[in-house]
């Protein structure tokens, strides 16, 4: 908790963190009610794609879209970091290097259970004023799906956090982090075997937030092997673990 306090201290003054913050709200919260409003057949999506239970995956999935402005947040508030010269001088004072990783994986988990936190209020709000069905079943049905958010949350930002210690820079921090999700790991896969190409790490988090209606594409295109949430949950947090021990030795094998 105490060093959970000092990277609160820090970051809570930051602009920047409240502008990311205020962005991914407002984005989302736009998104779903424009999306809402949308008529196909004389009748609101919103009507018939944000009902309860099934509106809980829904929402988690378009939600992963998002998980790249809390990356970059992550990785600007650790290279700035590096740039202002605060991680030699917390060390100097007597924290570690460990304690310095783990103080970025406390921030992680906390940017992640405030989206998340948020989501259940928006699932709430726009899946209760378009669900017939208000019990409790119905509320609370599918609601595992923000876990599996929350999960694949922190696996993005854990990555992000690697990138931004290997590069201490944070514009080609960002572009690095940014063209290994979208362009270096998607070549890849067209090398590997699916059997093997499933296990990527972004093929692992991708299917903790799986697209709704993909077993109905399948039917209509090539099926491809997806994970199940549940295990790609656990292959999500060994992956987790994996970048947390390689910033551990990025910070502490290189001068600050």
């Amino acid at each position: 908790m105490n060093l959970l306090r000092i990277e609160l201290h820090k970051i809570l003054p930051y602009r920047t963190v409240w502008i990311i913050l205020a962005t991914f709200a407002i984005l989302l919260t736009l998104f779903l009610y424009a999306s809402s409003q949308v008529s196909v057949n004389g009748q609101q999506l919103g009507e018939s794609m944000y009902r309860l239970p099934a509106f809980w995956q829904r929402l988690a999935y378009i939600a992963s879209f998002f998980n790249l402005l809390f990356s970059i947040l992550v990785i600007v508030l650790i290279t700035d970091e590096y740039a202002f010269r605060t991680l030699r001088q917390q060390v100097i004072d007597g924290l570690s290097r460990a304690d310095l990783v783990m103080a970025k994986i406390y921030v992680i988990l906390a940017l992640a259970a405030t989206g998340t936190l948020f989501l259940l209020l928006l699932g709430l709000y726009f899946g209760l004023l378009y669900s017939t069905d208000r019990s409790l079943s119905a509320i609370f049905g599918q609601i595992d799906a923000l876990f599996y958010y929350f999960v694949q949350s922190v696996g993005y930002m854990t990555l992000a956090m690697l990138f931004a210690f290997l590069i201490k820079k944070s514009g080609l921090a960002i572009v690095g982090f940014i063209a290994y999700t979208i362009i270096v790991e998607p070549l890849i896969h067209f090398r590997l075997p699916e059997a093997v190409d499933k296990y990527m790490p972004m093929k692992v988090m991708g299917s903790l937030t799986p697209m709704p209606l993909q077993e109905v594409l399948d039917q209509i295109t090539t099926p491809s092997e997806v994970l199940s949430p549940a295990l790609a949950a656990l292959l999500t947090l060994v992956y987790i673990a994996l970048f947390w021990l390689l910033s551990y030795y990025v910070l502490k094998l290189r001068d600050l």
